[in-house]
């Protein structure tokens, strides 16, 4: 057995190094804006990230959903597999990675606590009947890659894109199950100062793939990305 006391994922986070926020955010319906502005800065990003980000999508095609017939999770391979080859399947690589104070035995992760983004509350995590406290979900949904250009890709392909750790995160369970198959137009996490770090993930992620946006699910991803906290590091 092996305990892995391991950072969190890294998060930009603001210092005694900053000397200012550029803040533009909106004031959501009963929570006060010293609080939502708290929270975004915690996720704050490099203007370089942002502007990465409206250039990506910039580059997405911008179409309607393709209907969902045919879609099954079996069309995206084995769910978990190994695609590393490091010897543990990918929902354990992926709870190792986000997880901090890990306890694992022959690369299952058994116990840790998550700090998780969607919610901003810290969830415990105990392997066993309550283990769907804490799921990984695929940041864009498998189903509507499929909807936006996944229908043609290979066996191969869709089983890459499942498992590739730049699209999978682990969260908590209600809120992944809540987002189901939405995209930005129809789904973003509770947590507002996280979104506009999920919405340059997901951008990225289809970039990455080729998948397309709808003209909604766009117009989502501006909005979010007008609402990013960027850091400003003070120059030397």
């Amino acid at each position: 057995m092996r305990h892995d006391d391991h950072p969190a994922p890294r998060r930009h986070r603001p210092g005694p190094w900053l000397v200012g926020l550029v803040l533009c955010i909106a004031v959501g319906a009963g929570a006060p804006a010293w609080s939502q502005a708290r929270d975004a800065a915690r996720y704050a990003v490099t203007a370089e990230d942002l502007a990465a980000g409206r250039a990506a999508l910039d580059s997405l095609a911008v179409r309607g959903r393709a209907p969902s017939t045919g879609y099954a999770r079996e069309r995206f391979g084995q769910a978990w597999a190994d695609v590393d080859r490091n010897g543990c399947d990918t929902r354990n690589d992926v709870l190792r990675r986000d997880l901090v104070a890990t306890v694992v035995e022959d690369c299952v992760v058994l116990s840790g606590t998550l700090d998780d983004p969607y919610t901003g509350v810290p969830i415990p995590f105990v392997r066993g009947p309550g283990s769907a406290a804490v799921q990984v979900d695929h940041v864009v949904a498998l189903s509507d890659a499929w909807q936006k250009g996944a229908q043609g890709w290979t066996a191969e392909q869709r089983e890459a894109f499942a498992n590739d750790p730049a699209n999978l995160l682990a969260v908590d369970g209600p809120a992944n199950q809540e987002k189901g198959a939405g995209d930005a137009a129809t789904w973003l996490p509770p947590h507002r100062g996280y979104r506009c770090v999920y919405v340059l993930r997901q951008v990225r992620v289809k970039a990455a793939y080729g998948l397309w946006v709808t003209a909604a699910e766009r117009d989502a991803m501006n909005r979010t990305m007008g609402g990013c906290v960027v850091a400003t590091v003070r120059p030397p």
